[in-house]
């Protein structure tokens, strides 16, 4: 059981990796940089699973995704309320269950590393925080 300090301490925490992690799907010319990096270590590491080429639709999917991650964790350092945690945590099961099912669908198995990533971060945003219920039965926002 976390106390609420401890707890905040983990949304920031969690916030920091998703910047970190995520910064460089915000751009095209960064996102080049990381898929040809991703390529790299896949082959060199003989990953089954595959890395395709990013076309035009790819590229704005990635580059949205990595905008809006970036916006969310900005956020959540400036203001690590519990109840962002408990959002963010909800938000990194979804990514989970989509990674995973990439893998099941032939993705490179580096995709592995970031989904433990994800639901690591999802549980320990999910544990209790002492204190909590009473806060959240009763308006506070944490």
């Amino acid at each position: 059981m976390w106390t609420s300090l401890q707890f905040r301490r983990v949304v920031l925490g969690g916030a920091w990796y998703d910047l970190i992690v995520t910064a460089a799907f915000a751009t095209p010319w960064s996102f080049a940089a990381l898929h040809g990096w991703l390529l790299g270590a896949t082959q060199m590491l003989g990953l089954p699973g595959e890395l395709p080429p990013f076309g035009g639709m790819h590229l704005l999917v990635a580059n949205l995704l990595g905008s809006i991650v970036c916006v969310w964790s900005v956020l959540r350092i400036r203001d690590p309320r519990p109840l962002y945690g408990r959002y963010d945590a909800v938000g990194r099961l979804l990514f989970a269950t989509w990674m995973l099912y990439a893998l099941l669908h032939g993705a490179s198995a580096l995709v592995w590393i970031f989904l433990f990533f994800e639901l690591m971060w999802a549980v320990v945003q999910l544990l209790p925080v002492r204190g909590e219920q009473a806060r959240f039965v009763h308006g506070g926002n944490g």
